[in-house]
């Protein structure tokens, strides 16, 4: 089992920054990616950013790229989301997930564990 914890959200104007963190414990060896989602009232979950535990190869959506930047400390075994120059639009409840082997997938379901998500409102 591997259990995931995020937080870091709460509102910000748009413009602004936070930074997310996802705390993992459990069997975290077994991990090989991490990822982070997003999903706003209405709408399909999606994709925003994925990274590989041990060689830091990250993908970004398009959406995001060059302003989100997804990181990991192993010694602390905490993914981070560093979320720029925040719009409306970024408005969500983001979840983390845990890929036990393989590369990163843009895929909700190629993720075995998830955390129980945190908010994000930017506002106008």
């Amino acid at each position: 089992q591997v259990q995931l914890v995020e937080s870091g959200g709460g509102l910000v104007q748009a413009g602004g920054s936070l930074r997310l963190s996802c705390a993992t414990s459990g069997r975290t060896f077994s991990i090989s990616a991490m990822g982070w989602f997003r999903q706003s009232p209405g709408k399909d979950r999606e994709f925003v950013t994925a990274i590989s535990w041990s060689g830091g190869s990250t993908s970004y959506a398009d959406s995001v790229k060059g302003r989100f930047t997804i990181s990991r400390d192993n010694a602390k075994k905490t993914v981070y989301l560093q979320m720029n120059s925040l719009k409306p639009e970024d408005t969500a409840v983001y979840y983390c997930a845990a890929r036990l082997g393989g590369l990163t997938t843009k895929m909700g379901g190629g993720y075995d564990y998830w955390g129980q998500g945190t908010q994000v409102t930017v506002s106008s």
